[in-house]
């Protein structure tokens, strides 16, 4: 019994599909190599954290200079945030809360005495300040992501980590426009600060 030829055109719908299902597959396997290897490299934030848990206990809590990844340093408000964040914590390390009161709001100076500050930061020094992110959330207000490493008699250590005389912070800071000026406004309670032992 002979086979029976196939009609004329019975062949030219197999190249095209041919073409599409190798087409998928090699799109799929590139899909696949780029979800699943391994990365070449790591996060800009994640290169430059703070080298804090290096130091020895005596070179805690590392400088005192805020410095920004290259995420944060992006932003088209990083150098007012920058200089808005330096003074803040020279003003802590200084002990000096007139100082402090140039770069917080007028809510955070309300609920916050001079005699509370000083004893509130009495011991504290911080240092290996980093800049993760500046997020803008509208034309007057920014969330800025922030870590630093605090040393402090270890009376006055956070009730989070309590008796802890070196102290890793990671938070996000809400930073809006007062006056005309960029001002680190109170923390709100939507977000928990990430607290670690050095």
């Amino acid at each position: 019994m002979s086979a029976v030829p196939a009609p004329p055109n019975a062949h030219r719908w197999l190249l095209p599909v041919l073409v599409v299902v190798v087409s998928l597959m090699v799109g799929g396997g590139l899909l696949a190599r780029e979800l699943y290897r391994l990365p070449d490299q790591q996060p800009d934030a994640i290169l430059a954290l703070p080298t804090s848990t290096a130091r020895p206990p005596d070179q805690q809590p590392g400088p005192g200079t805020v410095e920004l990844t290259p995420d944060a340093a992006a932003h088209p408000q990083h150098d007012a945030i920058s200089q808005l964040l330096q003074t803040y914590f020279d003003s802590i390390n200084n002990r000096d809360y007139d100082q402090w009161k140039t770069t917080v709001t007028r809510a955070r100076i309300q609920a916050k005495s001079r005699a509370e500050w000083l004893k509130d930061y009495q011991s504290v020094k911080d240092g290996s300040i980093l800049v993760y992110r500046i997020d803008t959330i509208t034309a007057q207000d920014l969330r800025v992501l922030v870590g630093f490493t605090s040393v402090q008699d270890a009376a006055s250590a956070p009730a989070e980590l309590p008796g802890a005389a070196c102290v890793q912070w990671k938070l996000s800071l809400p930073v809006t426009i007062e006056q005309g000026h960029w001002r680190v406004d109170s923390v709100a309670g939507y977000t928990t600060p990430e607290v670690a032992r050095c």
